[in-house]
């Protein structure tokens, strides 16, 4: 799908950010690049990706919200734990994104994932369609993220939870400059806002902060 792979040493992981120029999204303007960094195999030794999928126990059938997918990293992932029974979808500002996610979809043949070109402010879901939404490494490009949590809110079904991974607010080998990062206490603070709380805390992540929230009870 991609033919361009940055090899880098896993002893110095890649800094999605560096040497870009910035977007409308906060996405780098070289794109092709941009992707091929997302993509490299050696993303895996931080990012765990498998690890990720099975802590957060997806089940066959379900329907998992990933937003701020890109070339679908974790949708292809999450395509498989839901079977053919599910649904993923695959979320986006960008429609480049979406294009290389959408040849990866016809080359590995599935057809349970639906890429969808969300808004800065919504991401065009329908209401209560979410067992589990996932965002991963995107947050801290929002505009307004709690009023994007509040977004989110109404597209998970009942019981449904909402999972954030980003990058710690400390200087990493990965991830943005610090200034632009969102600590983990400033995160839960504002999804606090948006009427979330934390349920459970996964920790096995050496750069990032994994969080699972749950809406509050009515």
């Amino acid at each position: 799908m991609i033919s361009l792979l940055i090899v880098m040493s896993l002893a110095a992981p890649t800094d999605f950010h560096a040497g870009f120029a910035h977007g409308q999204h906060g996405n780098p303007a070289n794109l092709d690049s941009y992707i091929a960094k997302m993509e490299e195999p050696e993303r895996a030794a931080w990012q765990k990706p498998d690890e990720v999928v099975k802590a957060l126990a997806v089940s066959p059938g379900q329907t998992v919200c990933d937003i701020g997918s890109g070339p679908g990293y974790f949708s292809l992932r999450f395509a498989k734990a839901v079977g053919d029974g599910g649904r993923v979808f695959a979320v986006d500002v960008e429609p480049k994104m979406l294009e290389a996610l959408r040849e990866r979809l016809a080359a590995a043949k599935l057809r349970n994932v639906t890429p969808v070109l969300g808004l800065p402010d919504d991401p065009l879901l329908p209401a209560a369609a979410c067992d589990l939404v996932v965002i991963v490494d995107t947050y801290h490009h929002f505009p307004d993220g709690p009023g994007y949590l509040r977004a989110l809110v109404p597209r998970l079904k009942k019981g449904g939870r909402l999972v954030n991974i980003d990058f710690q607010k400390r200087e990493l080998p990965v991830g943005p400059p610090v200034q632009h990062k969102i600590s983990r206490d400033d995160f839960l603070k504002q999804a606090a806002t948006a009427g979330l709380s934390l349920r459970e805390e996964k920790t096995f992540l050496p750069y990032q902060y994994f969080v699972l929230l749950q809406p509050n009870a009515p």
